[in-house]
């Protein structure tokens, strides 16, 4: 396996994909995935409840977790997890065919 590419490198791998300046490929990023807690398109849709499906790359979703009964591994102390909101990302067919071709 490899490193991990960070969004200013993603960003520059954007740009030079798609032949975009860089400042284009960053606004386009930061549209998608947003800086902050409330911005981003994909968060957003999310939030409304509603599912991001792009075919073959996969589909992005928010799923309700119920509360449930975890232990502190570091004590064996019970603790309650609260109920909460997960996002979730389901890889499409075509993403997992790229993975295993390579």
């Amino acid at each position: 396996m490899g490193g991990t590419m960070n969004r200013s490198e993603l960003i520059a791998e954007l740009a030079r994909s798609a032949g975009l300046p860089s400042e284009g490929a960053r606004l386009a990023i930061e549209a998608l995935f947003g800086t902050t807690v409330d911005a981003g398109l994909i968060a957003g849709v999310l939030r409304r409840g509603d599912r991001v499906h792009l075919a073959g790359f996969g589909t992005f979703e928010a799923r309700a977790r119920k509360e449930r009964t975890g232990h502190n591994p570091h004590t064996g102390q019970r603790l309650v997890i609260p109920a909460a909101v997960a996002p979730v990302f389901r890889a499409g067919t075509t993403l997992k065919s790229a993975l295993r071709s390579s």
